[in-house]
């Protein structure tokens, strides 16, 4: 990866941040810890100290001057603790008694560190001042170089386990970048080869089922989408040339036969009649496709209501009764209560489309039948008819547009009724089942149940 993209990872920016994060936290803790420490052993000392002036205090309250250089020998000699300084000094700054081998520099502070001669290097004392009469002066302390050697030591752990935390930070950060710009990579490796138009390749699963996984799936679902949608357009296009070329050759062979007859006006009128009825269905094509996008864009939610499916099931067979009397079918109602949430004029068409399929492959002395039906959450109206039907092959392509059956090709129609039925189902969050019904053809338009 260049060097320009690896200082915009973002991987590698979080891991730096959450490092320096981790670093700052673990300071804080580690300062924590160590003023703790430093604090607990500096009271102990202190403690210590007050302990050793306060009862060579008391000797000299109680004896004098005398008794408390007897007690400082005998302390010294009895007690004897390397870590423990006292000196008594008089009015010319001599050592009366104690183990300095010279008297502490004169200081007005009560408490101070004291530098001492010690073997085979000098260390460091806390010394507490104290008057001990009116001339002499009282030095008590301890020393503390274990106990600064100890601070140092633990000052610089602590330190360094910072930066070394902070280090092991970065370094699992670059880790994590390489493993994720790898599995990036496949996801940029795909969707450059889509940008140059080749919608096959998909985005590989690594098994693990981790976010990347379920984002390589979800990818690879919109690309099966796309790759529908594309070949759907390019299927569109295909039948629209192919079905507008047919009514659009004839109608240019109209008006060249109206030309070629203007001196007759009757046969120009009939020409220009014909040529008239191709441009209707021209339009009614192109109709037909501008209603299928709009419903298909969610346009028309905006009429939902409460629909009674019943109701309007018996008006559309009320408006197709004479069709299907003219061509001598029976056209049956079977209509229970059903109810769903709509928009009204979709559905008419939905039902009008069904009805006019099925009495147009129906033929003479055959039986139509509309039912509505309520079961559970679902609304279902259905028509079905003793015509030929539909190979089970077929089914899943007569819902494309433009799509026909060889057997109907002759016969009039845009390849569009079934179309539309599929998108306002969809648009009502329902389906269309098309199914035998032994012989003919059971269309089924399943709607989710209005709610009260």
């Amino acid at each position: 990866m260049p060097r320009a993209l690896a200082i915009r990872s973002t991987v590698l920016r979080l891991a730096v941040g959450y490092a320096a994060l981790f670093a700052g936290l673990a300071l804080v803790l580690a300062g924590y810890i160590y003023w703790r420490t430093e604090s607990y052993l500096a009271r102990q000392t202190d403690r210590a100290i007050l302990a050793a002036t306060e009862t060579l205090l008391e000797r000299h309250r109680a004896g004098g001057i005398q008794a408390l250089i007897r007690a400082i020998e005998t302390r010294l000699a009895d007690e004897p603790d390397e870590d423990e300084i006292i000196a008594l000094v008089d009015g010319t700054r001599r050592i009366v008694a104690g183990n300095l081998e010279s008297a502490p520099a004169e200081t007005t502070l009560k408490w101070f560190e004291l530098e001492i001669l010690r073997k085979p290097a000098n260390s460091t004392a806390r010394v507490l001042r104290v008057p001990a009469g009116d001339t002499h002066g009282l030095y008590v302390g301890r020393d503390i170089q274990v106990r600064l050697d100890v601070r140092t030591v633990v000052a610089e752990t602590l330190l360094w386990s910072v930066l070394l935390a902070f280090a092991a930070s970065i370094l699992i950060g670059l880790l994590a970048r390489q493993m994720l710009a790898r599995r990036l990579a496949r996801i940029s490796s795909v969707a450059d080869r889509v940008v140059l138009g080749d919608l096959s390749p998909r985005v590989p699963l690594s098994g693990a089922g981790d976010e990347f996984d379920r984002l390589a799936a979800d990818l690879n679902v919109m690309l099966d989408r796309l790759s529908e949608l594309v070949d759907g357009v390019r299927q569109v296009s295909n039948a629209i040339a192919h079905d507008l070329r047919t009514p659009l050759t004839r109608l240019r062979g109209r008006l060249e036969t109206a030309l070629g007859g203007a001196d007759s006006p009757a046969r120009f009128r009939a020409s220009a009649e014909a040529a008239l009825q191709e441009l209707d269905q021209v339009v009614r094509l192109f109709e037909a496709l501008l209603r299928i996008a709009e419903i298909e864009a969610g346009h028309r939610r905006a009429a939902f209501a409460r629909v009674d499916l019943a109701a309007l099931a018996e008006d559309m067979v009320e408006f197709y009764q004479p069709l299907a009397e003219q061509r001598g079918l029976t056209l049956v109602a079977d209509l229970a209560a059903a109810e769903c949430i709509g928009d009204r004029m979709l559905l008419a068409q939905v039902v009008a489309n069904l009805l006019d399929n099925a009495i147009k492959y129906t033929p003479p002395g055959g039986t139509v039948r509309v039912a509505t039906a309520q079961a559970g959450t679902e609304t279902e109206i259905t028509v079905d008819d003793d015509g030929p039907g539909i190979p089970e092959a077929e089914r899943d392509k007569v819902t494309r547009r433009f799509y026909r059956l060889e057997a109907s090709r002759s016969s009039p129609g845009s390849g569009l009724g079934l179309s539309l039925v599929v998108s306002v189902a969809k648009l009502h969050g329902g389906t269309l089942d098309l199914a035998d019904n032994a012989p003919g053809l059971k269309a089924r338009l399943r709607l989710p149940r209005a709610t009260v």
